[in-house]
């Protein structure tokens, strides 16, 4: 019987996953994997836990969130994958000094289809001597509604991934001004499954494990992780982003390298070497 593994929301930084489905690293190492969407990055959680779905892939802080909840739920993290915050802060003129104290007085737009980025930055926020509730936060609307926000001027500051940062700057509507991968290794990202699992299909788990190892190792060649974008979000995450060209070619006409420079600023190749992952 087949393992169905299930992403939480379509994301370029979750380019590794789609590498070990475009190149059939599961079925290479013996195991059976079939792969859904979750309707709603909320739902993926509940999916596990209501038997829905075996597998999913996403933060930790997600499983925290569950527990938070529901106590009692038995939702367990194994093989970490993405290692540092995909996200970043973008601005409408450049800042090359920035400091997170600059957001102070600014309307500051978050990510609100899932808890893990707000919750990074808030942790950024505490280390910089700052109380996330000084902030004047928009918190309520999604990361396609908060750039066109921006763009109208009724927000200064968009916390988003990427290709929604590369849109804006292509366009000369914003600039980076914080990488919250800069805080260094995060676990980010990881598969989870209902503790059961884990032990009544231990040997198939594992397998999976081993393909994903795999296959950051393979990914460590760049052309591999930019196919597998293209096969699973050209089609769909590129749309609401206007002058971003399809993947591969995820690149800005004055950028030729923007492709590698997109993947190492979302995380998916935050390290010279993956394998290490």
């Amino acid at each position: 019987m087949a393992i169905t593994l299930q992403e939480s929301l379509r994301g370029l930084f979750y380019a590794p996953f789609y590498v070990a489905l475009a190149h059939d690293a599961y079925a290479a190492e013996g195991v059976e994997v079939r792969f859904v969407s979750s309707p709603r990055p909320s739902d993926a959680a509940r999916n596990v836990l209501d038997g829905t779905v075996d597998v999913c892939w996403g933060g930790p802080m997600r499983i925290m969130q569950a527990y938070q909840q529901m106590p009692d739920c038995d939702l367990v993290s194994f093989a970490e994958v993405v290692t540092r915050d995909p996200f970043l802060l973008l601005g409408r003129e450049a800042r090359p000094g920035f400091a997170l104290r600059d957001l102070l007085g600014l309307r500051v737009a978050t990510v609100s289809e899932v808890p893990t980025p707000w919750m990074c930055l808030q942790e950024d926020l505490r280390r910089a001597g700052i109380a996330p509730a000084d902030l004047t936060r928009v918190a309520d609307r999604s990361m396609a509604d908060n750039v066109a926000a921006l763009r109208r001027g009724e927000v200064d500051v968009v916390q988003v991934f990427e290709p929604f940062a590369a849109a804006l700057e292509a366009d000369g509507a914003a600039h980076v001004w914080y990488a919250q991968g800069s805080r260094g290794l995060t676990s980010y990202t990881t598969f989870y499954a209902r503790r059961g699992l884990l032990t009544d299909r231990r040997e198939e788990l594992l397998r999976m494990v081993r393909a994903m190892a795999r296959t950051l190792i393979a990914s460590r060649s760049f052309r591999s992780m930019r196919t597998a974008a293209a096969v699973w979000t050209g089609a769909s995450i590129l749309r609401p982003c206007g002058r971003l060209s399809r993947l591969p070619a995820i690149r800005c006409p004055s950028e030729p390298n923007r492709p590698a420079s997109l993947m190492r600023r979302g995380s998916c190749l935050s390290r010279s070497s993956m394998a290490s992952n």
